[in-house]
């Protein structure tokens, strides 16, 4: 049976989480279409940098560009906003967020260290003119700006207006699930930007048959909890994404970039503190909650997918190509 779902049923359930997207679309000729965008996931309402959260990370398939994860599983914290778009707007979206985290962090490069940005991509070409590079710096800003705690809009919003998913129109999915043992109750909620599959290896629907010539994809999941797990534990979560998109018919395919990141919000870790020690609290690994974690994550994540599916709209790109709405 499965778990309860949250009340809105978005990642956003578990409080203080916040979303935000820019979409740019634009036809500029017969030939070129700007189809593509921004998508910012804030751990919290406050100050990312000086108040971090713990993370941890998972590469399913590494066919991808992201940035930050090096740092991100060195120390086991997330110190900036996620940001997710396409493949070659990594850097502009890190120097906008860099400019962003500057304005509000004066010490950043200064009376203290720099900063770890964390960017994630699915390559949404086959829509958007991706050699153009329309997505500039201050989209990131303002990805972040508009980022608020109401219900998620998905589909083709944000980084997923170009992205491609099962051979239909794919891009944001989220959902969340409820997890209670012994009166402990918790949220686990995920985010994904789908951009991967084929229609003949949809589980979850009776797709035709008909083919696009798309890349491998790639999927982006988030996955934000306020249980009280620490980095190890979190990259134990973000592992287990690898089955909710297996539930959906992904084969992990050779050119797919199938990457995790999951957070907790139960617990931060202040940048300025100076004691020797630190000391949080958080879920032993034998407890069942854990497994109930587990698969709240895998549940929560099959249904994101199959929700970036379902609200996305047929969707016209550049050279005339035009991705249909799944008939789900």
């Amino acid at each position: 049976m499965g778990l309860q779902k949250g009340k809105e049923n978005c990642i956003i359930d578990v409080e203080g989480v916040k979303v935000g997207h820019v979409t740019l679309y634009e036809r500029i000729d017969d030939e070129n279409n700007i189809c593509t965008g921004v998508t910012a996931i804030l751990p919290h309402s406050g100050n990312l940098y000086r108040k971090k959260v713990y993370a941890g990370s998972a590469v399913i398939n590494g066919f991808g560009k992201t940035a930050g994860l090096v740092q991100l599983e060195e120390l086991g914290l997330l110190e900036s906003p996620i940001m997710l778009t396409n493949t070659f707007s990594v850097g502009a979206v890190m120097q906008g967020t860099l400019q962003y985290m500057l304005e509000q962090t004066e010490e950043i490069g200064d009376t203290t260290s720099t900063i770890n940005l964390v960017v994630g991509e699915c390559n949404d070409g086959y829509l958007n003119s991706i050699r153009l590079q329309a997505v500039k710096p201050e989209h990131a800003v303002d990805a972040i700006r508009a980022a608020t705690t109401s219900p998620v809009e998905e589909g083709a919003i944000g980084a997923g207006k170009g992205m491609v998913c099962f051979g239909h129109k794919g891009g944001i999915g989220t959902a969340s699930r409820i997890v209670e043992v012994d009166n402990q109750h918790y949220t686990v909620g995920s985010l994904v930007l789908s951009n991967f599959g084929k229609r003949e290896h949809a589980l979850f629907a009776n797709l035709d048959s008909k083919k696009l010539d798309t890349p491998d994809g790639s999927i982006m999941m988030i996955i934000a909890t306020d249980a009280p797990l620490y980095d190890r534990q979190l990259r134990r979560l973000a592992k287990r994404c690898a089955i909710g998109i297996g539930r959906t018919g992904s084969n992990i395919d050779n050119g797919s970039g199938d990457i995790a990141i999951a957070f907790s919000t139960a617990n931060t870790y202040d940048h300025h503190e100076n004691k020797p020690f630190e000391s949080i609290e958080f879920i032993r690994d034998d407890h069942p909650l854990m497994n109930q974690l587990f698969q709240a994550v895998i549940e929560a994540t099959e249904e994101a997918v199959i929700r970036s599916l379902a609200f996305a709209e047929t969707t016209k790109g550049r050279k005339g190509r035009i991705v249909e709405k799944a008939p789900i």
